[in-house]
């Protein structure tokens, strides 16, 4: 199950994130749009390694929902 998550998610990365998807390669997105490093799907990917499917998709999902404009950029590491 967490390979499928993990696929799922990476698949995500490289075809519509705006950090690291087909658009940013193609020079349609110039600059980065996550304000936290790791950014949300690889904090997501980290999670659902370290605290298995369920707890980890609820971790990235609260991540997600920290995510707005108005945020400050910062280093938010897996605790």
């Amino acid at each position: 199950m967490r390979k499928i998550f993990i696929a799922t998610i990476k698949a995500y990365q490289h075809v519509l994130s705006p950090d690291q998807g087909i658009l940013r390669h193609a020079g349609v997105i110039r600059t980065g749009a996550c304000v936290f490093y790791p950014t949300c799907s690889q904090y997501a990917i980290d999670a659902i390694e370290k605290y298995g499917v369920l707890s980890g998709t609820i971790r990235g999902a609260r991540r997600v929902l920290r995510c707005h404009p108005w945020q400050k950029n910062k280093i938010d590491p897996l605790a």
